[in-house]
């Protein structure tokens, strides 16, 4: 004799039937119902009508059947996957013009800096994107990053128009091709099945949160990269043995931009790092213009920024020397010739990645209590950064405005950093000091510096309110004065609608409260020994 039942399945107490506790019951079975015993118990309520509620079971679970398909699909991609990414909201986004606008671009600006495409590999995704989602989102995501940089002048922006798109910024259609790449970028798990290509996406996400302001999530997608880089081997010599010389090539170049770039961020951000100098650099002869030694010199001025600059840099150890960091700067200051065998633009990078990297380096060695008024070395003197600046104005009078606006607000931050290491110097040492020497001197230094942050596109908006704060609470009034009336002369309109005005308040709100972005404060600790050393 069967035993009695303790508890109904979910439908025979959601229709108050008699259950005989099998699976599936009797009733289930009859009806089509999948029977289950999920439901908590609760107390009885009022009998209604069998045949409606019936129907609503049916619909709740026919509900739940195509959720789950729509799960399914949603997940089951692999990278080689072949279902069009194209759906009603955004099609049309990708207009061969605005593709061919971004494409050339990068060619003509970004390529140098960062030589991870070629134009057959972006006709060869092209002809992909309605076929292989992977294709789709890269392409989304290079045209995200090309849109979200200042000096965007090309067809990509006029291609938004030809879209109807009118009243929507490049920066704000950038956005949109961003989050159109990580929304379908879900529907294929190129986590577990990682290629170059899903690399470079995660590489140009990183760059468009950066340039966004949005660092933590600009970090997460730089991280993502290298960690798919890792993956893939791209760390190993022996990987490349087994390639095509041409896909060998693309791929010691990603390796490379991405090593470069985290250390960049590493030491802005005061992050640790995943990559280092374990492969053979790419081959500078296959490439006939010049951009790819101009790319090799990036990759030597940063090799040196390994695990132990970096732990002294984050403060995690404690084992550093004078001798040590004055030959860390003699190193950077030879590091690139007089005469650089570059394109323009890689050499507005170049220059001020180098002299934003020689203050670093003073910094630490400030930080250590390493620096001297009677030091015969200059680098461990308390007015080096008056010669960095120098050094800096004197190679950006060189170049173009455009070739320094095509980095966008990495280049910027930097001369920010140096400009607010001067203002700290100025405001401690005193400028007539014989070492200084003759001719011109830091207050015209800082003039052109803030002249720059003003005038390059996005360093208004972001910096200039920041800078001209440190000068005025930093420096002698009258030293303030001289500087303040140049910035005044350049700064752009007030803003004044209320939405760019909210905007405006919140990104100088959260670069001031960030230590990494707030104006450096590193010397206040040894303005003491400064004092002692000059009074």
């Amino acid at each position: 004799m069967a035993s009695s039942t303790k508890r109904a399945c979910d439908a025979c107490h959601r229709r108050k039937v008699r259950c005989n506790g099998q699976q599936a019951c009797g009733n289930c079975s009859q009806a089509g119902l999948a029977c289950t015993y999920d439901a908590i118990p609760q107390k009885k309520g009022p009998k209604g009508s069998r045949a409606k509620i019936i129907s609503e079971l049916r619909l709740r679970e026919g509900q739940k059947q195509a959720d789950h398909r729509r799960h399914e699909s949603y997940f089951s991609y692999g990278s080689s996957q072949t279902s069009s990414p194209s759906s009603p909201t955004w099609a049309g986004l990708l207009s061969q013009d605005l593709i061919d606008g971004c494409t050339e671009y990068y060619f003509q600006n970004m390529y140098p800096t960062m030589p991870i495409l070629h134009q057959k590999q972006l006709g060869g995704l092209v002809a992909e994107m309605d076929s292989s989602t992977e294709a789709y989102c890269l392409l989304c995501s290079f045209c995200a990053f090309m849109l979200i940089q200042p000096g965007i002048e090309t067809k990509a922006g006029q291609a938004i128009r030809t879209l109807e798109r009118s009243n929507s910024s490049n920066t704000s259609f950038g956005k949109t091709l961003l989050d159109g790449a990580l929304r379908r970028r879900k529907a294929y798990d190129y986590i577990e099945k990682p290629s170059v290509n899903a690399i470079i996406t995660s590489f140009f996400a990183f760059g468009c949160f950066f340039g966004l302001d949005k660092h933590n999530t600009a970090w997460f997608h730089l991280r993502e990269a290298t960690t798919l880089a890792q993956t893939i081997g791209m760390q190993d010599e022996k990987t490349y043995a087994s390639m095509e010389y041409t896909e060998s090539v693309g791929m010691r170049r990603l390796f490379w931009l991405l090593f470069v770039t985290e250390r960049a961020y590493a030491l802005q951000k005061h992050r640790p790092l995943t990559l280092h100098a374990t492969i053979k650099l790419p081959p500078a002869a296959e490439d006939p213009s010049k951009s790819i030694a101009g790319f090799l010199y990036m990759v030597n001025l940063y090799r040196p920024f390994d695990d132990t600059f970096l732990g002294l840099w984050n403060k995690s150890r404690t084992d550093c020397s004078t001798l040590w960091l004055a030959h860390l700067q003699k190193q950077l200051t030879q590091e690139l010739p007089a005469v650089l065998d570059c394109t323009e633009t890689q050499a507005a990078d170049l220059r001020t990645s180098q002299h934003w990297l020689r203050t670093i380096v003073w910094q630490l060695s400030i930080t250590n209590g390493f620096l001297s008024s009677t030091s015969p070395d200059s680098s461990t003197t308390f007015t080096y950064p008056i010669e960095i600046a120098k050094d800096l104005v004197a190679a950006t009078r060189q170049l173009s405005q455009r070739s320094m606006e095509v980095h966008g607000i990495g280049l910027i931050e930097k001369l920010f950093d140096v400009a607010c290491t001067l203002i700290d110097v100025m405001s401690c040492v005193p400028l007539e000091s014989p070492s200084l020497g003759v001719g011109r001197g830091p207050t015209d230094y800082l003039n052109h510096l803030v002249r720059l942050i003003s005038t390059l596109r996005g360093g208004a908006s972001r910096y200039l309110e920041l800078v001209v704060a440190k000068i005025r609470d930093t420096l002698p009034p009258h030293m303030a004065a001289a500087v303040l009336v140049v910035a005044a002369a350049t700064q752009p309109p007030p803003v004044t609608t209320p939405a760019a005005i909210k905007a405006e308040q919140a990104s100088l709100s959260s670069l001031s409260s960030s230590p990494e972005m707030a104006p450096s404060s590193f010397l206040q600790h040894a303005a003491d020994s400064v004092s002692a050393e000059y009074h």
